[in-house]
């Protein structure tokens, strides 16, 4: 089993490896003062691993109850929290008690918001079982729900006691899904490591998935670490979104999944940066390659300037300008600050 300590203001482990979830009990008891946990899951989840974990919690010794929403980033939203809100309630759970978020970004990233905000906070367990948030979205504490006005625009920051990841949890993901979540992990050799992209680019990524899960992990926590509350080095974790953020508003958050978005999103900026002499000749054509290996979009037909309307919408964007990040090679980033003409030249470039 892999284990990656991740050092924030409270410091916890990723664990990383096959074979984890029903093992998932024994693992979380120790952080269960109560002995109580309320498993927050989707659908979907629910139906191929909710038993095997409220059984598995069950034979550690933890009572465990089940919150059930329905799939996709739809849920992810004020309504479902509320709901959350109510069930804990009415179960009668405090701050003693743990929540467990079993699924992938969407069900972490709620869950999470509801254990960071219900009595002012409750400790809970990240179980992701997709790519992207094994590899992503489990680390680091970033917790949301969507509005209207944007993605993840109300949240907070709050780190969960533990991460398990088994990864043979990917192994039940369609081949359009898994791919999708290559995104995130791309982005990571993008910005920190031309060891992983080399590795992304020329292995079998099913094989070696147990260490490119570590080295995504690893990435991640070094980051965070440097810069929990993303105010400089933690933005670099946002190559692709800015652009991905304004697709996926544009599509109303269906049809483009967000690992799409992402990859369009990487590959665009790429190019323009290549264009303008920001960026080492033959990244973009690298970058084009490795997503067209994973099966992910490099273009979409969505207008520009409706794009660039929608950018504005994103957290990404200050008083003063946008935060733009840009990779001037694999495995090196960088965040330039534009004036929003700037960013609007640069994004019709």
């Amino acid at each position: 089993m892999e284990k990656v300590r991740i050092n924030t203001s409270r410091a916890y482990d990723v664990l990383i490896d096959s074979g984890l979830l029903d093992k998932a009990g024994e693992l979380i008891a120790p952080l269960a003062a109560s002995k109580r946990a309320c498993v927050i899951t989707d659908d979907n989840v629910d139906r191929i691993y909710g038993e095997r974990i409220v059984s598995s919690l069950n034979g550690a010794g933890i009572t465990a109850e089940k919150f059930v929403f329905p799939h996709g980033e739809t849920s992810k939203n004020h309504s479902t929290l509320l709901k959350i809100y109510d069930f804990l309630a009415e179960k009668g759970f405090t701050r003693s008690d743990i929540i467990v978020a079993l699924g992938g970004g969407v069900g972490g990233d709620t869950a999470g918001f509801a254990a960071a905000s219900y009595m002012r906070g409750i400790d809970f367990v990240q179980i992701p079982t997709t790519v992207v948030s094994q590899a992503d979205s489990s680390v680091g504490g970033k917790t949301a729900v969507d509005i209207p006005a944007g993605k993840n625009l109300v949240g907070a920051f709050h780190q969960p006691r533990l991460v398990i990841c088994d990864t043979d949890t990917l192994n039940t993901l369609t081949p359009e899904f898994f791919s999708d979540g290559m995104a995130e992990v791309i982005k990571h050799g993008m910005i920190k490591s031309a060891e992983l992209f080399d590795i992304l680019s020329a292995e079998d990524i099913k094989k070696n998935i147990v260490d490119i899960m570590k080295r995504n992990v690893t990435i991640k926590g070094n980051v965070v670490e440097n810069d929990e509350r993303e105010k400089g080095e933690r933005m670099l974790l946002n190559f692709g979104h800015t652009l991905a953020h304004a697709l996926e508003k544009y599509y109303n958050f269906s049809g483009l999944t967000h690992g799409c978005a992402v990859a369009i999103g990487m590959s665009t900026f790429t190019h323009i940066a290549e264009r303008r002499g920001m960026c080492a000749a033959g990244v973009a054509d690298k970058l084009d390659a490795l997503l067209m290996k994973c099966g992910l979009p490099l273009t979409d037909p969505a207008p520009l300037d409706e794009l660039f309307r929608l950018s504005l919408g994103d957290k990404k964007h200050l008083s003063s300008g946008m935060n733009i990040v840009i990779c001037s090679d694999t495995g090196k980033s960088e965040v330039v600050k534009m004036s929003v003409d700037e960013y609007e030249n640069f994004l019709k470039s």
